[in-house]
């Protein structure tokens, strides 16, 4: 595809993903200018971008915005938009907005819609069962009747902590109560679904798809546990790399078999097309089958971070080509090294995280070794931290190892007062490389 004249384009969120998307799309030849709605600290300071003091749930501003200043593309980072339907909103006026649909996002908004959706059309996944908010016993009884360990999940959006693996039942009665009756997580948890535990390595697979095609991202790997060793509460990620070396050619070539191409099939079927990129959180068995633990329909936060580092196609040409029909036209180039990213966060993550706090300047910003902001906001010219996953210091390197080393020197010069984060990210890969 080519263009002569340079858009705008539009990146709705504030955390580390949307720094990585913006730092991206601002290298690309075809943008003019990039605004971040609204931001953090990272992307006000980053050259080429733009915060705009508009919240991500506030789709008519956005819309409003778009229009008015000739945005060209808008690229949504977060779940919460797309599940409240900014793509209808932005189509009803010919913005080009690249994610799913209101009726598609809900892939992500609603796990028992996904669980039911999967075990519909065959694609694998775990055996579970779903609980309203009045069925608190019968919650109880089904808990008491399966192995352990257990999955609860909240059905709504819960911002990465809708998710508890109970390893005795009492614990697991216990996070029924405090879904369903207690209203920890509020309307998110207000229905549940509870699913049998898998044992095995997981492997984030992301698609960039037009809803007939799908061409995959580099592979990734998340650290969910807050300590290391996989030890603590699960998160909403505390580090990633790319590539996953557990993801080889023959096991790619099966995910899109078996889980991606019946997903979008189902999705066309059900009258949801399912355009964007499409996130499929999985379990690798150890005889070696992919199950679906999740799906997100959009980029995950902190894999974006290592996968912008590698990417070397533009990517507003890949979101305008998928847009536009043109997706199997389209090569994705990514770097052969690895990039590993380090997340920082606040003291008292993932429980209720400690804010204000000063931000180092670090020197080292280059495209091979950068921290990207997440949760950070300026504060009388300092960022200082905002939310739970502050930082995100990412780095390419030769190997793993290597990676690993160069991403450790970032987090040495970011590490900011009471922070926390962990010392082994990237193990598996870097055990599989000795």
């Amino acid at each position: 595809m080519t263009t002569t004249k340079k858009i705008n384009v539009l990146i709705v969120g504030q955390g580390g993903r949307e720094h990585a998307l913006a730092w991206k799309v601002a290298q690309s030849p075809l943008v003019s200018r990039v605004f971040v709605a609204p931001g953090n600290a990272g992307t006000a300071l980053e050259p080429g971008v733009e915060n705009i003091a508009i919240d991500v749930t506030d789709i008519s501003g956005l819309c409003t915005f778009a229009l008015a200043n000739n945005v060209g593309l808008t690229i949504v980072g977060p779940e919460t938009p797309l599940v409240d339907g900014i793509v209808d909103t932005f189509q009803t006026y010919d913005l080009p907005c690249f994610g799913p649909s209101q009726a598609a996002s809900a892939l992500e908004g609603s796990k028992a819609f996904c669980k039911d959706f999967l075990q519909h059309h065959h694609i694998p996944t775990a055996a579970y069962a779903v609980f309203e908010e009045d069925e608190t016993d019968e919650a109880k009884a089904y808990i008491l009747s399966q192995p352990l360990p257990i999955v609860i999940k909240a059905d709504g959006l819960a911002a990465g902590k809708g998710v508890v693996i109970a390893d005795t039942h009492e614990s697991a009665c216990a996070v029924v109560d405090d879904f369903l009756q207690d209203g920890h997580l509020g309307d998110a948890g207000r229905r549940l679904v509870i699913e049998a535990f898998l044992a095995g390595e997981e492997l984030s697979y992301i698609v960039l798809t037009d809803g007939m095609t799908a061409i995959p991202l580099a592979s990734a790997q998340d650290h969910k546990a807050r300590d290391d060793g996989d030890q603590g509460p699960n998160t909403g990620g505390m580090g990633a790399y790319s590539p996953a070396p557990v993801l080889t050619e023959e096991l790619s070539a099966r995910v899109l078999k078996d889980i991606i191409y019946p997903t979008l099939e189902g999705m066309r079927a059900d009258g949801h097309p399912f355009v964007g990129f499409l996130y499929a959180g999985l379990m690798i068995m150890p005889n070696g089958e992919p199950m679906v633990l999740e799906y997100n329909c959009r980029l995950g936060d902190p894999e974006t971070q290592p996968l912008m580092m590698r990417l070397k196609s533009d990517l507003v040409e890949l979101c305008l080509s998928a847009l536009n029909g043109h997706l199997p036209e389209q090569e994705i180039k990514w770097d052969p090294r690895v990039a590993l990213g380090v997340v920082l966060a606040a003291r008292g993550y993932p429980a209720t995280a400690e804010t204000g706090v000063p931000i180092p300047t670090v020197r080292t910003s280059t495209t091979e070794a950068k921290v990207f902001h997440a949760g950070t906001t300026l504060k009388n010219g300092q960022a200082v931290s905002s939310g739970g996953r502050v930082l995100c210091a990412t780095a390419l390197g030769d190997s793993y190892s290597d990676a690993q080393q160069k991403a450790y020197a970032l987090v040495e010069e970011a590490a900011f007062d009471g922070c926390h984060y962990r010392r082994d990210i990237g193990y598996r890969a870097i055990r599989r490389e000795s």
